[in-house]
């Protein structure tokens, strides 16, 4: 199957979109297709200030409309404590939230981003979406991120080339409670670091202290950059740590 088949067996569809690469040429996709889509998007603690822009920015190239839902996730015990599987409490918390706004609207198909590259087995987060039977069309028409990426390319997506982010609660380690003060630390810390030019690079929370994760390719301009980066970050964090294991 490809996906102008699945979209002609199924034309009308949500799209749970975080404004990601994946679910970005899912909706470019359903609307090459002729679909009747619509995009949700969750806002919570959890998701940065840039990937909302980016879902709007995405929606209106492609003239989709987007349906922004607001979530309190820390208001969840089950999420804000952070047990080991807080990705399955959280995943079904938000898609359980746009499963029931985009009934009201008419959808009764939930279709995500996974893709062939994602590992399925007994991970959180799959497990919740089983549970709530949302669709994952990139992975049933075998694409992998590698394919998502190229193709997203020919369609002229901004999204292709941006790189994979984890949401802000990945950066706290499991069984410590997650906090709005954590994560906006995580967060501005995050964003000095994007303002320098860095990429694809992690800010973990390593007790009271920032563990900064970077790409190899990447360690000679963190030294350069070193007194600024600490003095900017321990405005968030007693100490600053670079993980000398690079990111892959």
């Amino acid at each position: 199957m490809n996906l102008s088949t699945f979209f002609k067996e199924n034309p009308k569809a949500a799209v749970a979109f975080s404004g990601g690469v994946d679910s970005a040429y899912l909706l470019c996709a359903a609307k090459t297709a002729g679909a009747d889509v619509r995009a949700y998007y969750v806002k919570s603690a959890f998701q940065p200030r840039f990937e909302l822009e980016d879902a709007k920015r995405l929606c209106g190239e492609l003239d989709i409309e987007l349906k922004i839902l607001t979530v309190d996730v820390l208001a969840d015990r089950a999420v804000r404590e952070n047990p080991a599987d807080r990705c399955y409490h959280c995943k079904r918390l938000i898609f359980t939230t746009i499963a029931e706004a985009a009934e009201e609207d008419g959808y009764k198909m939930l279709l995500d981003g996974t893709n062939a590259s994602d590992e399925a087995g007994e991970r959180p987060g799959m497990r919740a979406l089983r549970e709530l039977s949302v669709c994952s069309p990139l992975r049933e028409c075998g694409l992998t991120k590698q394919e998502i990426r190229r193709l997203s390319r020919e369609a002229g997506l901004f999204t292709w080339e941006k790189p994979a982010y984890a949401c802000l609660a990945t950066r706290i380690p499991a069984g410590e409670e997650i906090t709005e003060e954590k994560l906006n630390s995580t967060e501005a810390a995050e964003d000095f670091l994007f303002s320098l030019g860095f990429t694809d690079f992690r800010v973990r929370r390593f007790g009271e202290a920032a563990r900064l994760q970077f790409p190899a390719s990447q360690f000679g301009r963190v030294l350069e950059k070193r007194e600024g980066i600490i003095k900017e970050l321990k405005r968030y964090y007693k100490a600053v740590l670079l993980d000398m294991e690079a990111r892959a």
